[in-house]
Order: C-alpha cells, then sequence, then structure tokens
C-alpha cells in the first residue's frame, strides 16, 4: 500500500462536496447570508457549467484574510467542535471554497466598509492566491466560478443531456426559494444566460415572504398556526393548508412547495414529511390525493446543543436527540388543526369505520416528556392524541350485538342482513335509511290542499345538471377541460411547430413530456384555469335549467310561431308539469323609457360668426373681410367631451382633429430620424462577400463609408451613422493591392427587430448607391420601418386619453412645423382631419346655405 498523491486526495474529497451546480449556488448563498447580505444577485451561463456568480452586499472579506479565505479547513465560524453547540451560522467546516477551486476555476472579489476600493483575487486549486488586481465593484464579496467540473468528465458529460440541465436550474430555483421564504428580508435574482428568471424582493415578515414567492392565490388557503411548549424546548411556527381547503390550490405532486426548517435551515426529514403528508391527506375520501404533498412552511426552533447538523456534506439532513419529542409537539399541532386521526386510518375505508365505533371514556395524559398538548400553549387549540372519538364527532350510532375478547364491540352477519346492527343511541330503534321527500307531494298531497306547511327535508330545487326539457328546447354543452387537457391544447401546437413532421404517438409523448416537465407555478395556473372552466360550466348549467323553465311558462302565440321547437307543441305542458316545479312568476309589464329632461339654448349664426372672426384676429391682425383671407395655420375651437376629440378651425373649414393620430405620426417621424438600435455581439461574426452583398460596387461603397479609429488588429469600425442606427456593427480589415484584398465582418447585429440580416444591409447599400439614402431617415430598411412604427404604436398608446388645450396646441404647432401637407396622416394611413362644414364669409352666403325644409 502507499498514499495518494496530495492532488488525488483534495480532488477525492471536493468531488463528494460539490457534487452538483446546487450545490455550489447553495454553499455561496449560506457565505453570503452568514456575511450579513440583504441583497444577492446569482447570475448562470450554459446552466452554471461555463459560469456561476454570487454577488452580495455583505460585510466581505478582511485583507488580512484573503490569503487563506478558499484554503481547506480555514473559517471564521468556529474555533473547536464545542462550538457546534452554539453554532449560528449555516456553515462550520470551511471546506466550501477549497473544494469548489478543486472543480472550477475561481476568483473572488471582495470589499468592506473600511476599504476604499475593491480587489479581485484569483485562486488555484489548492485555494490559494495567485493574483490579485483592483475592482470597479462595491461593498461585499462577488464569487465567480468558471468551467466547472472541468477535471470530472464523467459528471461534466451528465450534464450534456438537456432535461438533466433543466432539472438541475429547477433545483436551483426552489432553492432560493426556500431561502427566500426563511430570510424575509433578503433580496434574491436569478439570471440565466443574461434572462432574469426569478427575483423576490425584500419583505417584512414571514407572510410577506410566502406573497412574493408562492403567490397571494396559494397564501389565501394558508393559515398561521404556532406550538410552543417547555420541556423540552420546542418551538413550532409556519403556515399549514386551512382544514377543508381545495386540495388543487393547497397541494403539490411533488415535495418541491413543502417547506421545513430547522433553526431557520431547509431540511429534508423523512419522519416529519411523512406526519405532514398523513394528516393533510386524512381529510380527503379519495384515494388520488394521498400521492400529494402539502404546500406548507414548517419552522422549527430546538437549541442549538439538541441538534447534530454535520452529518451529510450538503447539511440538508440533521439528527435530532428529542426527535420522539418533536414529532409528538408536531402531532398535537396538526391535530389541532385537522382533527384527531387514528393510527390505524390509512384508507378511506378504514377511516369510515370509526364512525362505527362507540365511544370510549378519555383518557388523561399529564406526562410533559411526552409533550402532551394539553399542557401546551397552541396558536390553535390543542386536543390530545388519546382524546375518545366520541369528544371530537359525538355519538353516531350504538352497536346492538356481542363484542369481542378485547371489549370493542362487533357485528354479526345475522343482525347486519336483518338490519337492526346499528340503532339509535337514545331510542336503541334500529337506524332507518333517509328518506327524501318532494316539495309537491308534502305541500299540496293529491289534491293540492294549500293548508299542510312544507317539510323541512323536502327538495325544493332543480339540480344543476342537463334535464330532458335542456335536451330538446336547448344545445348540449361540452364537458369542462381539466388542466391536463388545457395544457394539451396549447403544448400540442408548439410540439408541431417544433416537430411538423412528427407522429401522433411522438406528438402525443412531446406533450405528456412537457406536462411533467412543467414548473408548479405553470401548473398551477393551469389548475387554476380548469377549476374557473369548472364553475363557468357549472353556472351555464344552472342558468340553462332556470331558463328553459321560464321560457316554458307562458309563451305568447308571436314568440310560438318564431320559435322551432324539436318537440311538438302538445307535449309542452307536459314537460313544464315534469321538470319545472317551482311556482310560476307572473309577469310584470315593461315600464315606458324615462324621457331625458331638455331645454332649448339660444344658437345665431351671428354670434358663431363673431367669435370666429375674433379667432381671427387674435391670430392674424385686423379682421378679414372675404374669403380670400385666411389665417396661417390651424386654430382649436373646441373639445368634443365625449370622443376626445377636438374641432379645429382651419381657414373657413371647420375640421375634426384626432390629437393621437398626430402624435402617432411625429412619434414615428422621431424615430426614423433619432433612433440607434443597439447592436448585439454576434458570437461567430458574418463574413460579408461580393456574392453576399450582390456585387462589388456594394462592397466597395461599403468599403468608402465612415471609418472609426483603427484597432490594435489592424482592423477597423465603421462609423457612419446610417449602419450604426440600423444596427449594424462593421468591421473592416483593410487590404493593399501587393496583398490580400479588404476583409469585411459583421461582429454585431441588433436583436430587436425579428430576422435583421445582410438582406436590411443590403438596401441600406442600394440606396447609398442612388443617392436616395443621404440621411439615416431615408436609409432605414422596410424591417427597420416596420418595427419602429411598432414603437411608434406602442408609445402612443401610453399616452393620457383626455389631452389638456395646451398639449393639443403643441401637437398641431409641432405638426405644422414639421409635417408637410402631403403627409399629414397617422402610420396607418388615416387624416388628421376630418372635414365638418364651411363657415360662411358673408350674410348673403349663409342666407344662401340655409335652404327651407320643404326642399331638403
Amino acid at each position: 500500500m502507499k498514499p495518494l498523491p496530495p492532488d488525488t486526495v483534495r480532488l477525492l474529497s471536493s468531488a463528494q462536496v460539490i457534487t452538483s451546480v446546487g450545490n455550489v449556488v447553495k454553499e455561496l448563498l449560506e457565505n453570503s447570508v452568514d456575511a450579513g447580505a440583504t441583497s444577492l444577485d446569482i447570475k448562470m451561463e450554459n446552466y452554471g457549467l461555463d459560469r456561476i456568480e454570487v454577488r452580495d452586499n455583505g460585510l466581505g472579506i478582511q485583507a488580512c484574510d484573503t490569503v487563506v479565505m478558499a484554503v481547506r479547513h480555514y473559517t471564521s465560524k468556529i474555533s473547536c467542535h464545542d462550538d457546534l453547540e452554539r453554532l449560528d451560522t449555516y456553515g462550520f467546516r470551511g471546506e466550501a471554497l477549497g473544494s469548489i477551486c478543486a472543480v472550477a476555476e475561481v476568483s473572488i472579489t471582495t470589499k468592506t466598509v473600511g476599504e476604499d476600493i475593491s480587489t479581485q483575487y484569483s485562486l488555484d486549486v489548492t485555494g490559494k492566491v495567485v493574483s490579485q488586481k483592483p475592482s470597479h465593484l462595491g461593498q461585499g464579496t462577488t464569487v465567480t466560478v468558471l468551467k466547472l467540473f472541468k477535471n470530472l468528465p464523467v459528471r461534466r458529460q451528465y450534464y450534456t443531456n438537456a432535461k438533466k440541465c433543466k432539472e438541475e436550474l429547477k433545483k436551483v430555483q426552489d432553492l432560493l426559494m426556500a431561502y427566500a421564504i426563511v430570510k424575509p428580508d433578503l433580496r434574491l435574482t436569478l439570471a440565466h444566460n443574461k434572462v432574469v428568471m426569478w427575483q423576490k424582493t425584500r419583505a417584512a415578515d414571514l407572510r410577506g415572504a410566502l406573497l412574493a414567492t408562492l403567490g397571494s392565490g396559494v397564501v389565501a388557503h394558508l393559515l398561521p398556526c404556532q406550538h410552543l411548549q417547555e420541556q423540552p424546548q420546542i418551538s413550532l411556527d409556519g403556515f399549514f393548508p386551512k382544514p377543508g381547503a381545495d386540495y388543487l390550490s393547497t397541494s403539490s405532486s411533488s415535495h418541491d412547495k413543502t417547506f421545513i426548517f430547522i433553526n431557520n435551515r431547509p431540511v429534508q426529514q423523512k419522519d416529519i414529511m411523512k406526519l405532514l403528508r398523513q394528516s393533510y391527506t386524512a381529510q380527503y375520501p379519495s384515494e388520488s390525493n394521498r400521492n400529494r404533498y402539502p404546500v406548507l412552511v414548517l419552522q422549527i426552533t430546538l437549541p442549538p446543543s439538541s441538534i447534530d447538523v454535520n452529518l451529510t456534506p450538503d447539511k440538508t439532513q440533521v439528527l435530532l436527540h428529542n426527535k420522539e419529542a418533536v414529532l409528538v409537539a408536531l402531532e398535537a399541532l396538526l391535530v389541532s388543526l385537522y382533527g384527531f386521526r387514528s393510527p390505524n386510518d390509512a384508507t378511506p375505508a378504514e377511516r369510515d369505520s370509526t364512525y362505527n365505533q362507540p365511544p370510549s371514556p378519555p383518557q388523561a395524559d399529564t406526562s410533559p416528556a411526552e409533550g402532551n398538548p394539553r399542557t401546551s400553549e397552541s396558536g390553535v387549540k390543542g386536543l390530545s392524541s388519546s382524546s375518545s372519538i366520541g369528544e371530537l364527532f359525538g355519538p353516531v350510532a350504538a352497536v346492538s350485538r356481542g363484542s369481542a375478547a378485547d371489549g370493542r364491540p362487533t357485528l354479526s352477519a345475522e343482525s347486519w342482513s336483518r338490519g337492526v346492527a346499528l340503532t339509535h343511541p337514545a331510542s336503541g330503534a334500529p337506524l332507518q335509511p333517509v328518506q327524501i321527500h318532494r316539495s309537491g307531494d308534502a305541500a299540496s298531497g293529491p289534491q293540492g290542499s294549500p293548508g299542510k306547511k312544507l317539510l323541512l327535508n323536502a327538495v325544493t330545487e332543480n339540480r344543476a345538471s342537463l334535464t330532458a326539457y335542456d335536451l330538446i328546447s336547448n344545445r348540449t354543452a361540452r364537458a369542462p377541460l381539466s388542466a391536463a387537457a388545457m395544457h394539451e391544447k396549447e403544448a400540442r401546437a408548439e410540439v408541431l411547430r417544433e416537430r411538423p413532421a412528427a407522429s401522433l404517438q411522438e406528438i402525443s409523448d412531446g406533450v405528456q413530456e412537457r406536462w411533467k416537465n412543467l414548473r408548479e407555478e405553470e401548473r398551477t395556473k393551469y389548475e387554476e384555469k380548469a377549476k374557473k372552466h369548472l364553475v363557468h360550466h357549472g353556472q351555464r348549467t344552472i342558468l340553462a335549467a332556470a331558463g328553459g323553465g321560464r321560457e316554458a311558462e307562458s309563451p305568447s302565440p308571436s314568440r310560438q310561431q318564431g320559435l322551432k321547437r324539436k318537440a311538438p307543441l302538445a307535449n309542452q305542458q307536459l314537460l313544464d308539469q315534469l321538470f319545472s316545479p317551482q311556482p310560476q312568476k307572473k309577469k310584470t309589464p315593461a315600464k315606458p323609457p324615462d324621457v331625458k329632461p331638455s331645454r332649448p339654448l339660444p344658437f345665431s349664426v351671428a354670434g358663431l360668426r363673431q367669435g370666429l372672426r375674433r379667432l381671427w384676429s387674435q391670430s392674424s391682425g385686423p379682421p378679414p373681410s372675404g374669403p380670400a383671407n385666411a389665417p396661417p395655420g390651424p386654430r382649436l375651437v373646441n373639445r368634443l367631451a365625449p370622443a376626445s376629440a377636438w374641432v379645429v378651425l382651419c381657414g373657413r373649414e371647420l375640421m375634426l382633429l384626432n390629437p393621437f393620430r398626430v402624435e402617432e405620426a411625429l412619434l414615428f417621424k422621431r424615430l426614423l430620424e433619432n433612433n440607434i438600435l443597439a447592436a448585439v455581439a454576434l458570437q461567430n461574426p458574418i463574413q460579408l462577400t461580393d456574392g453576399l452583398l450582390g456585387g462589388s460596387e456594394y462592397t466597395q461603397a461599403l468599403c468608402n463609408m465612415a471609418q472609426g479609429i483603427p484597432e490594435l488588429n489592424g482592423g477597423v469600425i465603421l462609423s457612419d451613422p446610417r449602419l450604426l442606427a440600423n444596427g449594424f456593427k462593421i468591421r473592416l480589415f483593410p487590404g493593399s493591392p501587393s496583398a490580400a484584398p479588404s476583409r469585411l465582418e459583421v461582429t454585431a447585429l441588433a436583436d430587436c427587430v425579428p430576422f435583421l440580416g445582410v438582406e436590411a444591409l443590403r438596401e441600406i447599400l442600394t440606396g447609398v448607391l442612388r443617392r436616395t439614402a443621404a440621411t439615416v431617415q431615408d436609409s432605414r430598411p422596410l424591417k427597420v420601418r416596420n418595427y419602429l412604427q411598432g414603437e411608434a404604436v406602442r408609445l402612443a398608446r401610453q399616452l393620457p386619453s383626455n389631452m389638456t388645450r395646451q398639449e393639443v396646441e403643441e401637437s398641431l404647432s409641432r405638426m405644422t412645423q414639421l409635417l408637410r401637407e402631403d403627409s399629414r396622416t397617422c402610420i396607418h394611413g388615416r387624416p388628421f382631419l376630418h372635414q365638418l362644414s364651411v363657415v360662411p364669409g358673408s350674410e348673403h352666403e349663409a342666407k344662401s346655405l340655409l335652404l327651407p325644409i320643404e326642399e331638403l
């Protein structure tokens, strides 16, 4: 035997601590929280394999500690093993950063309050600092991990599967949700490939954190509960599903929404999870609900000396010294919330059998060490686990035959077959089946006498279901869709779009795979839609039943002739009698419509003319004497209140102005002139050739454009505004007649315009060659113009619905200055102004416009 090399030992031990991308994020996140951070930004690239960056605003790392900050077993959180009994931090072993350095490239940038600038440190595989340089980052620590598992090819190969990568990303998001709940004052952001996937703002308390992570729809079905116990010292706190709440809103098919914390540490405890599931699912009789996990938050606070967290490398499992006491306290809290549940009640049939047991006398249990709920202080009234079933539900029935050897009553086959097995506890008479009485038979009898009273247990309403009458006079309604069916309708189209040649079986498999991998938030949305669809279907059914009865009460002769019935009119009264037992309502005569009050207003054409002359005098000096003189521009008259339009005087014409069309055209003109599309760097530059551009003249025109400052590699960026404004960043490598010719490549391209490429560049160069693209506005390609039109419409829709007079006057002024007479239309070709009338210039012309009524 011989010892292993130090590098091998380091790699083997690190591979056990850092097993996945989620472990890296978890260790770095816990270090940030231990440093007092209140803001965390996690950025990942290629599912964390290429880059993981965790940035916080904590206390930072002191300069004297940076030399050994990533060396294994160096830590500032504990000094000896006895400190674990007083542990109040997440980390304590000093292995995280050293293990990450062994399987990836790590750099740390940190700054404390007393330092002027931050410093970036580069680390080697042993965790030692190899270089450092100043940085621009603020207070806190930023850890950057590059090329994760670079020296573990098998583990890196495991993440080449897209499904595995998405699952790992989902685990990271679930991890952040857990810490977002247990730390309400912590702000978290998760970004993948420069796209923000999930974020959570600071919250005031635990309820606010749940609202920010789970949403108001889920929190509305949760109930805050608390349980305190002194001996041994146990504190239970959290939010649990309300008793009897809808299981679709308070449960999940996986355990990622069941949050269990022990001393603010997210843990996985099988015994606690089993007890929570049993108590929750016992409320629902369906067997399918037994496989679901409740949505809840449970915080268990224990003395640090009674917990052993040094059990697994990821510290997600802990060892409890008083495990039985914790389970008893939790069971007491669950019993006080959901009621008593027998240990043998594992199926709905067994749970129903408890109703047939007689009440047993309550047994006292006063041992404090057992965690008796009756001696504990609880936020919800507690019930002892030894309480009798009769104390909870009351006596239901007594058993009339014998008892077993252990004192429990038994049922014989003979008594059961005779119907005397179950007797009433008070009268001793055998229980009879429930009888349902009809209101018509009970109220009026055969002769319909009105003197008899209605029975209290009579059925007086129709069920909300389709009846024979509905099937005759109405159309049948479709059955409500389930959540999976709604998702299938949307996902099938996406699968067909991605794989047009897929078979029916492949499409079905793809849809099922998407449904399995669907995130819980999206699954909840579909379940809420399905629930609303079910409620809407029930309402439609009720309306169909009620509307069908009203239609058949007293049909008028004219309406009978207009309706096409599938059943003959002779059967209508029989159908009404069978399916409409409610008393018919008398129709109230319709009231005549109210006449709105009105009063005459004085109006004079002469007064209107004087007002218009006053407007002319304000704009052009002395009043005009004839129709030839007209003011230089349009003038506002007044606003039409119902329709946000304005009446404008243009010369002698009264016009109707739509100010939003004016603003839309002005915004589009300004975007054409000034907007610069942001170019995004391409991973692989596009090489431009004569064949690609359409000829050597296009290449020559591109080379003759304005150029920027030469770069070190000999290239130069074309700085012509017609290229930069349209989202093209082109680099030119000049050539010489004796050497290679000039080389052009597109290094960056605007990604906001769909399918922007070399064709748009060819349009720009065509305008340059034809001398029709001298300005940026004239050089816009068709795709860019369409994009800017959409942006102008979007910005115009954000304007206030009611513009003030001053704003409209400013729009008219800018329209007169910037837009020509022949281009005063909106983007969709609709004119700004619509003619209403022509103002007469003299009395004779005014009289000629007034025609007698007989001539109209």
